[in-house]
């Protein structure tokens, strides 16, 4: 984290716009505001922020996502630095998406000022205490696999899911890993790997072992990956792993 606190604001409105900009001028003038009119905008530009209000119904007729949209989309980015995102929207119908996003809070518009200032403070000593630095840390632990006659190191974050197949694992990888495009099978136990990677990995079924970091969403049959791998959920994992889900947002967004 830079020694300016970066912040951007995403929200098709731009009366919305200035009137965060006013309350976020209120709490902190050591900071550097960002504004943008939609998604598209906000990633064209390619910058990293430490926090981000974020509406998510625009009606910008060239946008390709809207707020909810964007949010997963940042979420499986393999950046180090991941924003914390504020939600300032109009409807509450979406406040539990937010939760699967890993949103810190939630305002509803018109947003109270005093409320605001709650909200501002948290996350500013959210940023400060480091935990931005912990979820960094996270990305950096990896996996380390018998392969070929040698060995590999794998980050974590480079792991959508693992299979157990025929008495090899087979792991899937983002197609950026140097150390295999798509996916990499070796002989191993899931069960072991299970036990090892308990907190950032859950095994919805006995043939998957999944990176939490990367669900894209999910419901009582299936759940589905950043990459579009959709995966059978058993059904008497589906309470241990809603709660496990939960745990793991929830560390990375207090």
């Amino acid at each position: 984290m830079t020694d300016t606190l970066e912040i951007a604001i995403c929200d098709d409105e731009k009366n919305i716009r200035a009137y965060l900009i006013s309350l976020i001028k209120k709490q902190d003038n050591g900071c550097s505001i960002m504004e943008y009119a939609s998604a598209d905008e906000y990633l064209s530009e390619g910058k990293e922020y430490d926090l981000l209000f974020l509406d998510i119904e625009m009606d910008s007729p060239d946008t390709r996502m809207n707020g909810m949209e964007l949010a997963r989309h940042i979420r499986s980015m393999d950046t180090c630095r991941q924003p914390i995102i504020i939600f300032v929207t109009g409807y509450e119908k979406y406040v539990y998406d937010a939760f699967d996003v890993g949103a810190f809070q939630y305002l509803v518009k018109p947003v109270d000022e005093q409320k605001f200032a709650e909200v501002f403070s948290r996350a500013v000593r959210q940023i400060m205490s480091g935990q931005i630095a912990l979820e960094a840390e996270k990305r950096r632990k990896k996996l380390v696999i018998q392969y070929a006659g040698g060995s590999k190191a794998i980050p974590y974050h480079d792991i959508y899911y693992m299979e157990s197949r025929n008495h090899n694992i087979v792991l899937y990888l983002k197609s950026g890993n140097k150390a295999c495009t798509g996916r990499l099978e070796y002989y191993g136990r899931i069960g072991d790997l299970e036990k090892e990677l308990a907190g950032q990995f859950y095994r919805i079924h006995r043939g998957y072992l999944i990176n939490l970091f990367h669900v894209e969403s999910y419901d009582r049959s299936e759940v589905r990956m950043a990459n579009g791998d959709k995966l059978l959920l058993s059904r008497y994992k589906y309470d241990g792993f809603v709660q496990a889900y939960m745990e793991y947002i929830s560390e990375g967004s207090q």
